[in-house]
């Protein structure tokens, strides 16, 4: 018989629908049930395409024995932290706090007033590796929860006055100038993987913040070593196994140094950013692979996670049926010399295991080979390359997939709109602006409420239940901001403003303008949880920031421009010390001391051949962080326009800043030069 989560819509919790556990959805309810029955609460935390998630379900949610002494002796809360971030971020800082280390599936028991007294991640369904079993571990909370009760509760209140006391406060620091920012590139190239690109050591993880900082560093000031690392770690991102080298789009992570071998879960989330990294890379240098990889990356997207209603699916699981009835990581992407043979025969086969690194021996598991492109070196036909990976490709759809998770999020989708908006205009892809509209609409239709508040997710045309979080409001107001420049539609600019007005009076401190994850009306947990770095994506803190000041530059709005500089404060401080955990801060931060440039395209229409040329020249033009505003003289759709005339009644290019503007321009070579200097 379904349990409560048989109600949401969360992927993740309707998985666990069918458990003998008895699970509740985090609720003021099921904290009064464990004050009524005087019991602890387990908490689990995880989100449907995590690896382990399933496996510790499977081993211990699944089994009756478990499911019953948890259903005799706790309240059982499940918890997706794609729909509750903000639980994840407050228990997850707990777990780290406590044991150094956090991960999921997170599993941490409370006190019916929810504060955490015992934590961890993965418990095996027997001992294993030094590790307790999971039932021992329950057994182990019961038996304190019983008899030490008192010790309970005062681990449970240190832990709580401790997370109360780790408040974020940024003060009068000024955001950062070109010191600090020099700082942050010398700390990135001292952590620089030279041999293999990206940062640190095995797994390694895209670091898609930190790409866009250090082209932006580039744009300003020329450094070539920037450029360098970035043009390095995407191209060994594009050739190994992280990267699908049949139907493009990324992985979540590699699990060695190398690139080679993926967790092959796969995230909107990632697939955006690096989207949009290529793009810029492309923008900035030309590349070829760059250019293929961007397109390839938002078909992938359009094609695997776009969903009925027009919005972004947040992930394919990294797990598939291997055609025995059994779910094997990797399953759908790994290939065998004789499974080449027999879909290619054997001098197709040949070539394809030469081309794409399949060996005998595998590279993966079982004999399995992840495809890469390892030869820098030698002559391959380019056509009949691509006849095999079309072949391939197809018979790949043939192959059980693997699952998807529906959930719409509206930070992820933000993301997605902005990458999709740049690289259809970049690249004359129509299709994919359209995309980029279609989930636009979606957010205002069916996320934002008619005070223009947000829901953080939906699903199959139904919205959640659980409130944006800054993040939410961060992304999807740069989405909306990119979608603006790129179709010249004014609206998008209103809605962000309408988004960033709830970033000024919910989220923000109005003493020292530091920001929270949370509203101030939100749901109250044991801490408001706040945190300017990065983690897989922006930090809602940075995301905000950089929001604010496009729109200050698209309005001229002090105010705005105030709260992004006070909230970049804290990158003054952390940019230096910790470069690769607040990269998008430090991407805004460059855009900050470039202006950032106010482009203003007028021309008689918007049909008109020269005004299309000098407005594609302004989006293509790489200074870090430029607005455009796209229309016709006179309009009103967009502040930028406002006193910028034809010139001699010719279609002109207005480059400003603090809408104080340069002499306009005719001329879009003109105008990209002025803005690449």
């Amino acid at each position: 018989m379904p349990n409560r989560l048989a109600h949401e819509t969360s992927p993740y919790l309707l998985q666990h629908a069918d458990n003998p556990v008895d699970w509740w959805p985090w609720s003021a309810q099921a904290f009064d049930e464990a004050r009524r029955t005087d019991r602890p609460v387990l908490l689990s935390v995880g989100y449907s395409s995590c690896h382990w998630c399933h496996v510790m379900a499977h081993e211990s949610f699944e089994d009756e024995t478990t499911a019953a002494y948890l259903n005799e002796h706790f309240v059982s809360i499940k918890v997706d932290r794609e729909e509750r971030p903000d639980v994840d971020a407050v228990y997850m800082e707990a777990v780290q706090a406590a044991t150094g280390q956090g991960g999921w599936p997170m599993t941490v028991f409370l006190t019916p007033d929810a504060e955490p007294f015992y934590f961890g991640t993965y418990f095996p369904p027997e001992p294993r590796h030094g590790m307790p079993s999971f039932l021992q571990v329950l057994q182990g909370v019961r038996q304190a929860w019983e008899s030490r009760r008192e010790e309970v509760a005062e681990v449970a209140g240190k832990i709580v006055q401790d997370l109360a006391r780790r408040e974020i406060a940024v003060g009068d620091a000024a955001a950062p100038g070109p010191e600090e920012l020099g700082q942050a590139l010398l700390g990135l190239t001292r952590e620089y993987d030279p041999k293999r690109g990206g940062f640190g050591g095995a797994p390694k993880f895209p670091p898609s913040m930190v790409l866009e900082f250090l082209l932006r560093h580039h744009a300003r000031t020329k450094s070539e070593g920037a450029l360098q690392m970035v043009q390095d770690t995407c191209e060994r991102m594009a050739r190994g196994g992280l990267y699908d080298q049949l139907g493009g789009g990324f992985a979540r992570y590699s699990v060695d140094r190398d690139w080679n071998v993926p967790h092959f879960e796969r995230m909107l989330y990632d697939n955006a950013l690096l989207c949009r990294v290529y793009a810029h890379l492309w923008r900035a240098t030309g590349s070829g692979l760059a250019r293929r990889v961007a397109l390839e990356t938002a078909d992938f997207m359009v094609r695997e996670l776009r969903t009925e209603q027009g919005g972004f699916a947040s992930a394919l699981d990294a797990d598939s049926d291997d055609g025995t009835g059994r779910h094997v990581e990797g399953a759908y992407y790994v290939w065998t010399p004789e499974q080449l043979r027999d879909v290619l025969g054997p001098e197709d086969a040949e070539l394809a295991a030469a081309y794409f690194g399949v060996t005998e021996e595998g590279t993966f598991e079982r004999g399995a080979s992840v495809l890469r492109l390892p030869q820098t070196t030698g002559v391959f036909d380019a056509e009949r390359i691509e006849s095999v990976r079309r072949r391939l490709l197809a018979a790949r759809a043939e192959r059980p997939a693997p699952a998807r998770d529906d959930k719409v999020v509206a930070a992820w989708n933000g993301l997605a709109i902005a990458a999709l908006a740049e690289t259809g205009a970049y690249f004359d892809r129509p299709d994919l602006v359209e995309a980029a509209v279609g989930a636009a609409d979606l957010l205002v239709r069916l996320h934002m409420d008619e005070h223009a508040a947000l829901v953080r997710t939906s699903k199959d045309g139904r919205a959640g239940t659980n409130a944006g979080v800054l993040e939410d409001y961060g992304d999807v107001a740069e989405g909306f901001l990119a979608l603006a420049s790129v179709t010249g539609e004014g609206v998008w600019l209103d809605f962000a403003g309408l988004l960033l007005d709830h970033v000024l009076t919910r989220f923000t401190n109005p003493d020292s303008g530091a920001l929270y994850d949370t509203a101030a009306d939100a749901e109250r947990l044991i801490r408001r949880p706040q945190d300017p770095t990065d983690n897989a994506t922006p930090s809602g803190w940075t995301a905000a920031a950089g929001a604010l000041l496009s729109y200050a530059a698209h309005t001229g709005s002090h105010t705005h421009r105030s709260a992004a500089e006070k909230a970049l404060g804290v990158v003054r401080a952390l940019g230096p010390r910790v470069p690769r955990f607040i990269g998008w801060g430090l991407a805004v931060a460059e855009a900050l001391l470039d202006g950032p440039r106010e482009v203003a395209v007028v021309g008689p229409s918007p049909q008109d051949e020269v005004a299309r040329a000098l407005h594609r020249a302004a989006l293509l033009g790489g200074a870090p962080g430029a607005v455009v505003a796209y229309g016709t003289a006179g309009s009103d759709e967009f502040p930028l326009l406002d006193g910028r005339p034809l010139v001699d009644g010719a279609p002109a290019a207005y480059v400003c800043r603090n809408f104080t503007c340069d002499a306009p321009t005719t001329d879009p070579e003109r105008l990209r030069t002025a803005l690449s200097g």
